[in-house]
């Protein structure tokens, strides 16, 4: 668990982390460097999630041994898979992370919703349902290292 206080935001208790795969912790159905680790360094605290229908059909061999639980969804109505998977962890103890047009429920209804803009760049209306817009995943794990940052991002 982090707890992180954020002056006019929220006070966050996170336990979860819920990513999004392709164009989130993935490009072209391969893991970002980087990422394996930091999930691994960081599941002592957080509980990561990974949420995908599998476009590429490389997930499972991707995330293998790696510390997270891996949710499959169909291809239809992914988003409200998306959504009913976060409503499961608590909204009010998880962060959503995307960057697809699927992800908008997910960053809207999520106590922290952090939208990814790498190279398969960010679906406009999941931009705006975000409380955050990173360059890279790998901020992300910054946050949790370091989170006056998303102090310094949030707080108004």
């Amino acid at each position: 668990m982090i707890q992180i206080h954020i002056p006019g935001f929220h006070d966050l208790t996170i336990e979860n982390v819920l990513l999004d795969f392709n164009g989130t912790i993935a490009i072209d159905g391969r893991l970002i460097a980087g990422v394996r680790e930091l999930i691994d360094q960081f599941s002592d605290r957080l509980a990561f999630h990974v949420i995908t229908a599998d476009t590429f059909g490389s997930v499972k061999k991707e995330l293998e041994d790696v510390k997270c639980r891996l949710h499959i969804i169909p291809e239809k109505n992914q988003a409200l898979s998306k959504l009913t998977c976060l409503q499961t962890l608590g909204p009010q103890k998880t962060i959503g992370v995307g960057n697809g047009a699927n992800d908008q429920l997910l960053l809207k209804e999520a106590i922290l919703g952090v939208a990814v803009f790498q190279q398969e760049g960010v679906s406009t209306k999941t931009l705006m349902a975000s409380n955050l817009v990173i360059h890279h995943i790998l901020d992300l794990f910054a946050y949790f290292e370091k989170p006056g940052r998303l102090v310094a991002s949030l707080r108004q």
